[in-house]
């Protein structure tokens, strides 16, 4: 059969629905894969076609009381193409001998279907999307992305029951975790490189100054999706490795309901609900709803989580053209601080798993965050689309906690101190409009970006102590405090920081004759900051952002990509009062590669070469050891793979491996003292060493297999490993954590209960053979251990 046969329009809702009956239906103005999309999930038939074949035809808009077959008849009006019955509710879209042949029905006999769901389903058990929106803002095909990007779907979530944001990010090559907070937030490397962001929906979602803030909740995540490399040019001044972008789920016109309980090991109990559909007999409002509880403890002694989230979305339709959706997202949480173990010489304390190293009573992190969004879309005319986000995202928690600057003694004494801030806020506003069209030049097709964005971001760290003694501590004979600490107030003081950004940019998409594509775009920042406490500004900075990117796809299932990106980066003076300004960080990039698809579009690989600097790092002043100069440099360059999807019917896998030979700080400077402790001049500090954390290797493979014959249908098994290879666990090279291989398993069974319900049993097996290992470090003293074997179980029911 012809490669891409049949792809699917969108999911077969309940049986219960069929094509006769009358029914509201509001499709607007849009590509016709899109509005059979859109039709198939607001009546339940099932739509087979080749995307392929419709790409560049638009439909028309249609609302009102209607039959399914009657839309279908008036979306496929003055197109070249018809629509066959094939069974029951199911039709085919073919295109027609003569050109515009008003639509028709003929009657085929019935097919059996692979899959009817679309992106955003419940149902949707694919490992891959089509398209993304992250690398280029706009909804692109992948295979016409001149940049290397991932999607993890909701599917690779449940199978891997992923409750945490690390550790669904180990199916996407290059990335690992990187241990920030206290474990009390999500950081990673990126081609080498550390990021405490994340995006949500496209929404800067930074860490606060004081620390001590929560892991993304994982309730109402549709989809991950990671773009390698700079992507400052769309969202602004970013760290150079990537950007990972949270796609959160979205109100849908057909009813769902779920609900799951969790409980595993060291007292893991976790309870979510996901319900979606109308709140209008027209389908007009459309609501979604995530709820999750959770009650957890930890192999790590004293270490717990109790969090509750709630997150509420409401869509209104307005019109065929324009859509107003509203969404909160509320998260209560308490957590504790848990700075992991320290390094003995070269390599992590040879102690239990087990062992904390901080304070119980003192080391504790509880708050509560706000998130509260509007966005709206309103399309002008069949190429022109405006979008507009209004979001708060408010932090207000407590940040208690000690650490240590140097390893532990032979002996095993630890110098540890406290570091407690009893109150802290953190406010951030932003907005930004896009402004997409498609605009037709003689033989160049252009997609068009234009687009404005705005974020402040206020911190308040109020009566910080920092940073007394705290009480003698050995690790081989613990011994913790039994009454809270008493610290000086006469240490207390204050932090206070705004930031002030401002950035306008554009973007061209260009279809080019015999399958090229080409990517150009710009951006312009201007970015404020200012020291509250001292009332004065400490930096002050703008720039230019260019970047661009040619594809060639020469057959469908093959592209061959080059790509230039710059990076507009963090500022090196954001907490001087001095008076000394610094330029900012930046960063370049090339990369080249290949992407290829497999199996009707099932399976899609990504193969790419990158070359990534990253300049403007604060160091001393080689005259004058007392100032700094922004003369620091670090490079990396490297090999990535990836392949995800359906090799076979049932049978999805996921496969990553990324090869890091070059990962240095390439220029440096640190400061020289003499015997007494005077600053006497300056060396070249870190200069030629490795960068922390930056295996060499790290590869991932997963693979799960659901049963299609009667006897075992239901039944689904999976396993995988990941393994990672030596780290240095500092920026000196001081100590190495050694490399590590664990393995994972899965099996889940699904049963029918009732017509329109099915309930899912599922078990993890996690860390399987129990092997000792260690996640990472924050760049000091502070290791973060894996833990042991872990069984996670779950039971789903979904209507």
């Amino acid at each position: 059969m012809q490669k891409s046969l049949w792809v699917f329009g969108l999911m077969m809702v309940f049986a219960g629905i069929v094509q006769a009956q009358n029914r509201t239906i509001d499709i607007p103005i849009q590509d016709l894969p899109e509005a059979l999309h859109s039709l198939s999930n607001q009546t339940g038939i099932q739509l087979l076609f080749t995307p392929e074949n419709l790409k560049g035809t638009r439909s028309p808009a249609i609302s009102g009381s209607m039959t399914a077959e009657q839309a279908l008849a008036r979306l496929l009006q003055g197109t070249p193409f018809i629509y066959l019955a094939s069974g029951k509710d199911t039709f085919v879209i073919k295109e027609s001998i003569g050109k515009s042949t008003p639509p028709k029905s003929m009657v085929l006999p019935e097919i059996t279907v692979r899959d009817s769901t679309g992106s955003n389903s419940p149902y949707n058990t694919q490992y891959i999307r089509s398209n993304t929106s992250t690398a280029t803002k706009t909804n692109t095909p992948v295979m016409e992305t001149p940049f290397s990007v991932q999607a993890l779907p909701r599917q690779i979530l449940q199978d891997q029951q992923a409750i945490r944001l690390d550790s669904v990010l180990q199916n996407v090559s290059g990335v690992t975790q990187m241990p920030t907070n206290q474990g009390g937030s999500d950081g990673f490397l990126i081609r080498g490189f550390s990021s405490d962001t994340t995006y949500r929906n496209g929404v800067f979602m930074p860490n606060s100054l004081g620390g001590g803030t929560v892991k993304r909740e994982m309730a109402n995540i549709e989809e991950i999706q990671v773009l390698k490399g700079p992507g400052s040019i769309l969202f602004g001044r970013a760290d150079p490795g990537g950007i990972i972008n949270t796609v959160t789920k979205q109100p849908l016109a057909t009813p769902y309901y779920s609900l799951q309980q969790q409980a595993g090991s060291f007292d893991f109990y976790r309870t979510t609900v996901d319900a979606t559909g109308p709140l209008t007999m027209d389908d007009r409002v459309l609501y979604r709803l995530n709820l999750s509880y959770e009650n957890s403890g930890s192999f790590r002694d004293f270490v717990n989580n109790r969090s509750v989230f709630i997150a509420p979305v409401v869509r209104f339709n307005i019109s065929p053209q324009t859509q107003i959706t509203a969404e909160l997202e509320y998260q209560s949480f308490n957590n504790v601080a848990d700075p992991g173990i320290p390094n003995m010489g070269n390599r992590p304390a040879d102690v239990p798993r087990n062992l904390f190293s901080g304070e119980p009573i003192n080391n504790r992190n509880p708050g509560d965050r706000y998130f509260i969004g509007v966005n709206w879309s309103h399309m002008f005319n069949n190429d022109w689309t405006i979008t507009h986000r209004l979001s708060a995202e408010l932090l207000d928690y407590r940040s208690n906690s000690l650490f240590w600057f140097t390893p532990v003694s032979a002996d095993g004494s630890l110098e540890r101190f406290f570091n407690n801030a009893p109150s802290n806020h953190s406010n951030r506003f932003q907005t930004s409009v896009n402004l997409t069209g498609n605009v037709t030049t003689g033989i160049l097709k252009h997609t068009l970006l234009f687009g404005y964005d705005y974020i402040f971001m206020d911190d308040k760290v109020k009566n910080t102590n920092c940073c007394a003694a705290a009480p003698v501590f050995n690790i081989f004979s613990p011994i913790y405090m039994t009454g809270r600490p008493t610290l000086d107030p006469i240490n207390n003081f204050n932090i206070g920081i705004t930031q002030s950004w401002h950035g306008a940019y554009f973007q061209d998409q260009i279809k080019l004759p015999y399958n090229f594509h080409m990517l150009a775009g710009f951006r312009y920042d201007n970015a404020v900051g200012r020291d509250t406490v001292a009332g004065m500004t400490t930096s002050a900075e703008d720039r230019f952002t260019p970047r661009g990117g040619l594809l060639w796809q020469p057959v469908p299932w093959l592209s061959l990509y080059g790509s230039y990106t710059e990076n507009f980066g963090a500022s090196n003076t954001l907490f001087n009062i001095d008076g000394q300004r610094l330029p900012p960080q930046t960063a370049q990039q090339w990369e080249a590669g290949l992407k290829t698809e497999y199996f009707d579009s099932r399976l899609r690989t990504t193969f790419s070469y990158f070359e990534l600097t990253k300049q403007g790092i604060g160091a001393p002043d080689p005259l004058n050891p007392f100032r700094s100069r922004a003369i620091g440099e670090a490079e990396t360059r490297g090999f990535e793979f990836d392949v995800a999807g359906e090799i076979l019917p049932g049978w999805n896998l996921i496969a990553t491996y990324s090869h890091l030979p070059f990962a240095k700080i390439t220029k440096d400077r640190g400061t020289e003292f003499d015997d007494d402790g005077n600053v006497i001049g300056t060396n070249l500090g870190n200069q030629g060493k490795r960068l922390f954390l930056a295996a060499e290797h790290t590869g991932t493979l997963w693979s799960t297999y659901e049963f299609r014959n009667e006897w075992l249908r239901g039944l689904k098994l999976g396993g995988g490993i990941q393994g990672v290879g030596k780290r240095q666990g500092d920026p000196g090279n001081n100590y190495q954590l050694p490399a590590f291989v664990t393995g994972n398993l899965m099996a889940s069974y699904q049963v029918k209960v009732m017509p329109k319900m099915r309930l899912t049993a599922q078990l993890n097996v996690l860390n399987v053979s129990d092997e000792k290992y260690f996640v990472g470090t924050n760049s000091g003293n502070f290791i973060t251990v894996g833990a042991p074997r872990t069984f996670l179980g779950s039971m789903r029911l979904d209507y």
